[in-house]
């Protein structure tokens, strides 16, 4: 089995796109709105401020959650004791941003936000009958104007030799939040588990975009779209000594949408962070 690059100007996109969600999890599309150069030039600015001193200088904030978070509080997968092997900093259009990076980085933060509604559509649209009843609002007003939608810039440095035994970049887990979506990074090694318990790799092609489903469009679908385990591997072959960026848009609904009779969207982010320790 393989994930395979969805046009997204082709005329079935959207049908194949949600397919591919549907049966893995995951969809990757190719020839999307969002502008390649704008992504490297975040990559190259970014990778420049992990290089220095200055990011000590926005140090995460435990009540906002904004700012630089380093490898020393860096996250522990659920159901992991090793901590994720990358330092990482969190964007959200109201927190604290480095002046030489805020323009970029939130003109990105709109234009994946905006992309991120137009596919919440397309999920909506080829949902069937049975399962979009369950949805208590149209997908894409979930995250309408949300301030709870985060963007994380993720700095995976490189490889030593001497890593703790079990660590690798990012343990198997799955993402919290509606849906994320993530320019292909400028590495390889993002892998995601199939039903069958396999691990394939994620097409990796610079100026591609992957999306995957979060736990709460899983709640929201009552198990209709997978969310499914991932992870980050050095791939065998690769040069270990290189550092990977990467840039996560995590779309998180508004706190008081209803995600199921069980779950406001807050609820269910407040369980999940005490679950992994980090409130």
């Amino acid at each position: 089995m393989k994930l395979n690059t969805i046009d997204y100007l082709a005329p079935d996109s959207a049908e194949r796109f949600v397919e591919s969600l549907r049966e893995t999890g995951f969809g990757v599309l190719s020839n999307h709105p969002i502008q390649k150069q704008l992504v490297e030039n975040i990559y190259q600015e970014w990778y420049a401020f992990f290089q220095s001193e200055k990011k000590h200088d926005f140090l995460f904030k435990a009540e906002t959650h904004d700012g630089f978070f380093p490898a020393s509080v860096s996250e522990t997968a659920k159901g992991n004791t090793v901590k994720d092997i990358k330092e990482y900093y969190h964007v959200y259009p109201w927190g604290r941003i480095p002046d030489s990076l805020h323009a970029n980085i939130l003109a990105y933060y709109e234009h994946a936000n905006a992309l991120a509604s137009e596919l919440l559509s397309w999920i909506e649209q080829y949902t069937p009958a049975d399962v979009a009843a369950k949805y208590s609002i149209p997908l894409p007003d979930m995250i309408a104007q949300s301030e709870k939608t985060l963007l994380r810039i993720l700095h995976y440095p490189p490889m030593k030799g001497d890593e703790e035994m079990g660590a690798i970049r990012a343990a198997a887990h799955e993402d919290i939040n509606l849906i994320t979506l993530l320019p292909a990074a400028n590495e390889p090694g993002l892998q995601v588990k199939t039903k069958t318990g396999e691990w394939i790799d994620v097409p990796s092609d610079f100026g591609s975009i992957i999306i995957n489903i979060g736990d709460m469009l899983q709640e929201a679908s009552g198990g209709y779209f997978p969310s499914t385990s991932h992870r980050v591997i050095n791939p065998e072959g690769t040069d270990k000594t290189k550092s990977r960026i990467s840039l996560p848009l995590f779309l998180h609904p508004n706190p008081d949408v209803v995600l199921s009779e069980r779950y406001t969207a807050d609820s269910y982010l407040m369980e999940r962070l005490r679950e992994l320790g980090v409130i």
